[in-house]
């Protein structure tokens, strides 16, 4: 049978293959397979084939499987853990457990407040809270040194050491101990009188960055406040402190607080040079409960 010859001008026939003079088509094509569409069909009445372009296929996106939807939401779940532990990671503050949890910020206690007796005034501070800067602390244990006590300073009289303690009441008596320990104390009573109560431990209640920088100690058990030195590093003081007014806003003061439910009572602590009747005075004053007291315990006794 012979072949046709071809004409241009001629429509082409129905379904008929045209080669695609695109520079990027292969020079031959095979015939399009049984139920397979071809690109270079043309309809007929058409002067010229339509060109395509040649793209690569699309691939259909796989669902995806249970066992994946599994892993991506682990990953999700482990990845929330490790955030939850990052924002944890900050030390909490702990609240002393006999005190409640208050502001940090308290009322400012007026001058009054400490113009009273030293063995009046020393419970009365269990509770009250000690400010300096960001660093606030939660009074829990105190002693009272009064006129006239074979343990107390004044029983030198007035000495450029002492001074701050003959003055008027409300005001600071910081000295240094055996050379490195800073002890605070809080001046009673009226001008002139030479009493005061020694802080011997406190509960933090903000700042703990900050005093655990001071104290070079990274805890936050009782270890790190119990003790009158303990107390003094921990806000940082000097003698530079001593007869600085408590009761005025800024720098170091005395705020209200929280009064404790129950109180333990006991003799002082490290003063056995002092006359038998001043070592066995019950003169120390502590809240009930609290795991912030220094030692010893065992000779505490409720009130």
């Amino acid at each position: 049978m012979r072949t046709p010859p071809f004409h241009p001008s001629r429509p082409a026939p129905p379904c008929s293959f045209q080669v695609n003079s695109s520079p990027h088509a292969s020079t031959r094509r095979r015939p399009p397979a049984v139920g397979e569409p071809s690109l270079l069909m043309t309809t007929p009445g058409s002067a010229t084939s339509p060109r395509f372009k040649r793209s690569s296929p699309k691939k259909k996106k796989q669902p995806l499987s249970s066992s994946r939807l599994a892993g991506d939401f682990a990953a999700g779940e482990a990845e929330d853990a490790r955030a939850s532990v990052a924002a944890k990671a900050t030390p909490s503050i702990p609240a002393s457990p006999t005190v409640p949890s208050q502001s940090p910020v308290g009322i400012p206690l007026p001058r009054e407040f400490f113009e009273v007796d030293a063995l009046d005034l020393a419970p009365r501070l269990l509770g009250k809270l000690l400010r300096r800067d960001q660093v606030v602390l939660r009074i829990t244990e105190v002693e009272a040194y009064r006129p006239n006590d074979s343990a107390c300073h004044g029983r030198f009289g007035t000495t450029a050491r002492t001074a701050p303690m003959f003055g008027p009441g409300g005001h600071a008596y910081v000295y240094l101990c055996y050379g490195l320990h800073m002890m605070l104390n809080v001046v009673a009573d009226k001008d002139g009188v030479g009493a005061a109560v020694l802080i011997r431990s406190c509960a933090p209640v903000s700042g703990m960055d900050i005093i655990q920088q001071r104290r070079g100690q990274h805890t936050e058990k009782p270890i790190l406040l119990t003790g009158p030195g303990k107390v003094g590093q921990a806000l940082g003081l000097s003698t530079d402190w001593s007869n600085h007014p408590l009761y005025t806003p800024g720098g170091l003061e005395v705020l209200d607080g929280q009064e404790p439910e129950n109180i333990l009572v006991g003799p002082r602590v490290g003063i056995e040079y002092a006359s038998p009747e001043h070592v066995t005075a019950p003169w120390r004053f502590a809240v009930t409960g609290t795991p912030w007291i220094s030692a010893p315990k065992n000779t505490l006794r409720p009130r």
